[in-house]
């Protein structure tokens, strides 16, 4: 085994490694994902790992036919991303909070309320004004 033998037989090892831990962290966002969208994204970043995979084998082994097999997962990864967004614009671009900023908007709405009250005077609102005009 010469040495570039060599020095390709541990990237390929350490590509390997990277890509098992960073496969591992995306499938965890996938399953513990708070929205829709963190978890398509994630499953968006699966396809690229899946690739790099693809890659690593089509390096290792010699043959060739594993890019084309690569490209054609990216295409189609890349289409249901597109498909996710049109979804999305579907829907009107309705934003869910997530979970754990609920706490924050539930216990924050009571005191805008309070605060915006506060800053009204009485005679001072939209209604007064039309009627001072006429």
């Amino acid at each position: 085994m010469t040495t570039a033998e060599m020095i390709l037989s541990y990237a390929v090892w350490l590509a390997l490694v990277v890509l098992c831990v960073s496969f591992l962290l995306t499938v965890w966002r996938v399953i513990r994902g708070p929205t829709l969208p963190d978890r398509v994204v994630a499953l968006d970043m699966l396809t690229g790992i899946v690739i790099g995979f693809i890659a690593l084998i089509a390096i290792r082994t010699g043959f060739t036919l594993y890019i084309d097999i690569a490209i054609s997962l990216g295409l189609v990864g890349f289409l249901a991303t597109v498909a996710f967004a049109r979804f999305i614009l579907s829907r009107g671009g309705r934003e869910t909070p997530r979970p754990d900023m609920m706490k924050t908007f539930t216990a924050s709405v009571p005191e805008l309320r309070r605060k915006s009250a506060a800053r009204r005077t009485p005679g001072t609102g939209p209604a007064v004004r039309r009627k001072a005009k006429k």
